[in-house]
């Protein structure tokens, strides 16, 4: 009966979690592209959220790396709460990051605004940041897709007690989150000289 159990929950989810995981991006494709104002709203940009969430990517690292060492000193309670904040903040990351695209312009990389003052090693120093940021930013964005699915089944697996099956994707799911959940700061980082305030 235990033998079942496992393959019967994660059967259940599997359909739920690849929907899911189609939805959530396309979703935020489509409301990143919608402005409130656009629909008559009146509503000021919400400019305080990009340091909020990309501090929220922060403590999901942090959450992160806690969990792992968690469950390696056999904390498996631990470990299953920080998971379980890590996959909340996410969703508060995803839900701040939608309001705020949807309240505001984004904001471009702007070292390219030459002024005429730069000198070419300086013009040069700046287009090798520009290709460092978009790098970091399309990885950013093509792993925060395919990591979904990963985190949902990982974690479905471990509600179902398939333990070693948990461990085996968690050992491809943890780097890749972790991956996302960093550079989602560093991403910040880089831009928030030009945000409009």
């Amino acid at each position: 009966m235990s033998n079942t159990k496992p393959t019967t929950l994660e059967s259940k989810f599997k359909g739920s979690i690849i929907a899911v995981s189609i939805i959530i991006p396309i979703a935020v494709a489509v409301l990143f592209s919608v402005k409130l104002k656009d629909f008559g709203f009146d509503v000021e940009p919400l400019s305080f959220l990009p340091p909020i969430y990309a501090g929220i990517n922060g403590l999901t690292a942090v959450l992160l790396v806690a969990a792992v060492m968690a469950i390696k000193k056999g904390n498996r309670k631990l470990h299953e709460r920080l998971m379980t904040f890590a996959i909340a903040c996410s969703v508060v990351f995803l839900v701040m990051y939608v309001a705020y695209h949807m309240t505001a312009e984004s904001a471009k990389f702007g070292d390219t605004n030459f002024d005429g003052r730069l000198d070419e090693v300086e013009k040069a120093a700046a287009g090798s940041i520009r290709y460092l940021y978009y790098f970091i930013l399309l990885t950013h964005i093509a792993l925060s897709v395919i990591i979904i699915p990963m985190v949902l089944f990982t974690y479905v697996r471990a509600l179902a007690e398939q333990f070693d099956k948990h461990k085996k994707i968690a050992k491809i799911t943890f780097p890749i989150w972790l991956y996302v959940a960093v550079t989602g700061v560093v991403v910040y980082l880089m831009i928030s000289p030009y945000y409009v305030h």
